[in-house]
């Protein structure tokens, strides 16, 4: 998640009193206004839970009114302060940083705790309507949608809530996974557009897991209706013969044959996104990403106007980062400042070891950079525990034995038809991997000979290593 704060706003309270506002965005949309005091609240409470040595340096209170260039500088060490609560593993997990995050979001868009009625889209466009409370916060959310579905507990990790934008050319979109620290009603109704919407799919990567989503059957049929949607608007890649196979067995609702079928398909699990810009392997190329099978894979469009593929391996990625920035857009006829405003670039920028002794950046300039970057991290989290010999279904598991969970008594009232028994008949901040992986063998899954790797111009690499350290590079 990349948190900034890149600006400040003087409002007034309930007595008329004025006070500065510090916008919080998290991946790069604003996502709550907070006061100085709010924050100070926040680091005394960590401070209390996990004692000084852990908690990062926070701006000093002052005793005077602060001047501009006072408050520009607080701003500048309130934003370095959360992206270091942030990335701490322990604080920026916690339930004390979540929970302050999720009432500030509500608080800023001014939306009351009350109960409401959310629609969920599962791939094939079908919705679910669940009762919750506009304070649920995501996890809330998912089990509520599972429930609905009759999803089993154990499978429900399995599932992730994305905010996705529906585009004209009936397309869409996806902005991000939403996370724990957010509340899905507010998220998506503080946007004021009906193009965003939030879908069910499902948030692994690794096709070995789809035999457990497979054996049940609202799993299978949620599977089953991804791989459909994911094969019409393209991002599977299906030849004539494939595509008449794939036919048959859909006449003959042979969803699991499907899926198999499908899994053998290239581009099977991936995630596309909006054509973008990247540096490689030549500065201002036109780029169409994807992410899944353990890579970001490149279709690029270089300037003589040949196109080329390439992949690049997570487990060669010594580490990433997100950056945003303010781009002035002219609003008027006149360029002055009061007739612009700004609009936020991302950047995602992976070091990338392209031989043995060779590491490059690679730099992605997209809005969905935020989305990228949480698809990497969800790669390497998932590695980590496949080779720690666990799965999600251990977790899950694990996770209910430390306690049940809470649906209110709307939540569990609500059921549904069970649906998806056919496809829709109208439709055809830096990450460093060294301290992740050092301790991990990687050896078979950081393989990487395969014709389509990327290693230089020339699209090709055969390095293969165990694992990434410092020592290392």
């Amino acid at each position: 998640m990349h948190f900034s704060i890149p600006e400040t706003e003087v409002r007034s309270d309930e007595n008329g009193s004025t006070y500065v506002a510090y916008n919080i965005h998290v991946n790069g949309v604003l996502h709550c206004r907070v006061r100085y005091s709010q924050l100070l609240g926040l680091h005394e409470q960590i401070k209390k839970e996990y004692g000084n040595n852990v908690v990062p340096a926070f701006p000093p209170k002052k005793i005077f009114t602060l001047t501009p260039a006072e408050v520009d500088q607080r701003r500048e060490q309130l934003e370095k302060y959360m992206q270091a609560v942030r990335q701490d593993p322990i604080l920026g997990s916690s339930e004390m940083f979540n929970s302050f995050l999720r009432k500030a979001q509500q608080e800023t868009q001014q939306i009351p705790t009350e109960e409401v009625q959310l629609e969920i889209y599962l791939s094939n466009g079908q919705k679910v309507q669940i009762d919750i409370l506009t304070s649920d916060q995501t996890e809330d959310v998912l089990e509520a949608v599972a429930s609905n579905l009759d999803l089993p507990d154990e499978l429900v990790g399995y599932f992730s809530l994305f905010l996705v934008q529906e585009r004209g050319d009936g397309g869409c979109t996806y902005v991000r996974k939403l996370q724990e620290f957010e509340l899905p009603y507010v998220s998506v109704t503080s946007l004021h557009s009906p193009d965003y919407r939030i879908v069910l799919r499902k948030s692994y990567w690794d096709t070995a897991y789809d035999s457990d989503v497979m054996d049940n059957r609202v799993g299978l049929n949620l599977l089953y209706a991804q791989t459909v949607s994911d094969i019409e608007r393209g991002w599977i890649l299906v030849n004539k013969d494939q595509h008449r196979q794939l036919k048959s067995l859909q006449e003959k609702g042979s969803k699991k044959e499907f899926i198999r079928l499908a899994q053998t398909l290239k581009y099977y699990g991936y995630i596309k996104f909006d054509p973008c810009i990247t540096d490689f392997p030549e500065k201002g190329c036109h780029v169409i990403v994807g992410a899944g099978n353990n890579e970001l894979n490149f279709h690029v469009k270089l300037p003589n106007e040949q196109m080329k593929e390439g992949s690049f391996k997570v487990t060669r990625m010594r580490c990433w980062r997100v950056t945003s920035s303010q781009v002035p857009v002219a609003n008027g006829t006149a360029n002055t400042s009061s007739s612009t405003k700004c609009d936020v670039k991302l950047e995602l920028a992976f070091e990338y070891l392209m031989s043995k002794d060779r590491l490059q950046w690679v730099t992605i300039t997209s809005q969905q950079a935020i989305m990228m970057s949480i698809c990497l991290q969800s790669m390497v989290d998932e590695l980590m525990v496949k080779k720690s010999g666990g799965s999600i279904k251990k977790q899950m598991q694990k996770k209910r034995l430390n306690g049940p969970v809470h649906r209110s008594d709307s939540q569990q009232a609500v059921k549904s038809p069970p649906l998806l028994d056919s496809p829709d008949p109208s439709r055809e901040q830096v990450v460093k991997l060294s301290t992740k992986l050092s301790s991990v063998s990687l050896r078979g899954l950081s393989s990487s000979n395969s014709a389509n790797d990327i290693s230089g111009n020339d699209f090709h690499g055969n390095y293969a290593f165990e694992g990434i350290g410092d020592d290392d590079l």
